[in-house]
């Protein structure tokens, strides 16, 4: 992946149901939520689609975060730290799906980097 795409948007959310359902009624996003994970995803019909992340002291209500493609997590949280910036949270998994890392950038704006799973054709 050598572009850096924007591939995943999240808002903060008190109540994810509540969230989907409001955006599903505003703009006729297609909203599956997924309680196992206290967590729901949203399609916009295009790309970028994204989800409503729980509030908590991490994620305060406000808080929206792109997530960025890389294919290199580590380099990537590296590099940010480099050029100022503060990492968050190290490379981590998601089960069946891919890895995330979160850094702030040098104004403090929360940013989510993504490596899909690679799956086997």
């Amino acid at each position: 992946m050598a572009d850096h795409p924007v591939l995943h948007i999240e808002f903060s959310a008190a109540d994810r149901v509540a969230a989907g359902e409001f955006y599903r009624d505003l703009f006729g996003w297609e909203v599956v939520q997924m309680p196992e994970m206290n967590y729901a995803t949203f399609s916009t019909g295009e790309e970028p689609g994204g989800g409503f992340n729980p509030i908590s002291e991490e994620n305060p209500p406000g808080t929206v975060i792109a997530y960025i493609g890389t294919d290199d997590i580590d380099a990537s949280l590296a590099k940010a730290e480099a050029l100022g910036g503060k990492k968050l949270m190290p490379k981590t998994e998601i089960p069946e799906t891919g890895w995330v890392g979160l850094f702030s950038d040098p104004t403090g704006n929360i940013v989510g980097l993504y490596t899909p799973l690679q799956r086997a054709s």
